[in-house]
This record gives structure tokens, C-alpha cells and sequence, in this order.
């Protein structure tokens, strides 16, 4: 029997966290199911050390150490259990890294959405350029990634913490990513789920039968 990878122990601690993914990558081909549950932990990383927490100072640490773990990919070395599954990927790795601080600088962002996107933008286009590189297509409008990125901020913040336009309920018109890969488009849906029961004063998944509808509309495209 072979050793198992320990990076499957970052997927399973993801995994924990969204549930509901269980259902979604049904529609994602199973030769890429183990890549996009590594691609969406490896941004749920960044999300936890960006939002995370009461105090800010390490999540900040973990960004500066992430820039320099993704430079190393680059180079084609790695330290994290997740560069085993995904460094070899043919990815701008260290473009992506350069952009890791604008996470870290949304954290108290306030004011219009307009404003978040625009300070998110480098962020997101290096986000949409690596997912296009794993899954093929051509990458998502960085303002609409910038989006999604403000969802993940809006449902780690406590709900009093963030409010209006970048709250949950300014939220909900996520956009559906239409030219973004299938694990994309998913992952998109489930934060549109999580943000409506956020706005509804509820937590956690939605039922397995209203994530199974919604991640086929999602798959569609």
C-alpha cells in the first residue's frame, strides 16, 4: 500500500470546511477533482491567513511567508504539502506572489464595492491567470474574481464586522464567472450559498439536494 501524500491532510482540513464541495465536483472530470480541491485549498490558505482572527499581525506573517514559499515554486522547490500536488503545474507562480499582499491590505477595507474590486485587481488577475493555466480555458475578469475574494473576506469577518456594499447581503449579485473554469464557476456558487445564509442569519452548507441544483446551473456555465 502507498505512503499517503501529506498533502492530503490540507485537503481534508479544506474539505472539513466546505462539505458541500463533496456534491459540487461531481461536475468537475475526475482526472482534475484532486487538482481543484488542492487549487481551492491553496486559496482558502491565503483567505484564513488574510481574514482570519481577531488580530491581523499573523496572518500577515503567513502572506509573507506564502510570497516566498511561491516564489520557490517558481524555481520548481517547495517547503508546504501542497506544492507536492501543485508546483509543478505550469503556473505564474511568483507573479502570484508579487500580488499577495493586496489580500492582506482589503482586510480593513471599507466603503464601496467599486473601490474593494480596484484594490483587489492585481490580486485577482493573478488569480484567474494560474486557474486558467490548471484548467484550461481562457482566465476570469479579474473584477469579477475580485468579487469572489470579497465574498471569502465577508463570510471569515464576523457578520458585525463588515457591513453595506461588502457585507454579505451587498454580496449576494455574486458574479457566475461564466467564462471562468468549471471549478471556478462551482466554487463561485458555493460562496453565493454560504453569503445567502450569512444574510439570512444562518451559517455552514446548504442542503446536499439544493447544492446539487445549484452547482449543476453552475456547471452549465
Amino acid at each position: 500500500m502507498s505512503a499517503r501524500a501529506p498533502y492530503r491532510d490540507v485537503l481534508d482540513k479544506w474539505q472539513a470546511h466546505w462539505p458541500e464541495w463533496t456534491v459540487a465536483e461531481a461536475f468537475i472530470p475526475v482526472a482534475q477533482r484532486e487538482l481543484a480541491r488542492g487549487w481551492l485549498a491553496l486559496r482558502g490558505e491565503w483567505a484564513d491567513a488574510a481574514w482570519a482572527g481577531e488580530d491581523p499581525t499573523p496572518g500577515m506573517a503567513k502572506l509573507a511567508w506564502w510570497q516566498e514559499e511561491l516564489r520557490g515554486w517558481a524555481r520548481g522547490a517547495y517547503r508546504h504539502p501542497l506544492g507536492q500536488l501543485l508546483q509543478k503545474q505550469p503556473a505564474a507562480w511568483a507573479a502570484l506572489a508579487d500580488a499577495l499582499p493586496q489580500l492582506a491590505a482589503s482586510r480593513s477595507v471599507q466603503g464601496d464595492l467599486g473601490s474593494a474590486v480596484r484594490g483587489l485587481e492585481s490580486a485577482a488577475l493573478g488569480l484567474a491567470e494560474v486557474a486558467a493555466a490548471l484548467f484550461g480555458g481562457v482566465p476570469a475578469e479579474p473584477q469579477d474574481v475580485a468579487v469572489t475574494l470579497l465574498a471569502e473576506r465577508a463570510l471569515r469577518l464576523p457578520p458585525s464586522g463588515v457591513q453595506g456594499a461588502l457585507g454579505a447581503r451587498g454580496l449576494l449579485r455574486l458574479p457566475p464567472l461564466a467564462d471562468a473554469s468549471r471549478p471556478e464557476r462551482l466554487h463561485a456558487s458555493l460562496l453565493r450559498m454560504r453569503l445567502q445564509r450569512r444574510a439570512a442569519g444562518r451559517e455552514g452548507a446548504r442542503s446536499r439536494w439544493r447544492v446539487l441544483l445549484a452547482s449543476w446551473r453552475a456547471a452549465r456555465g
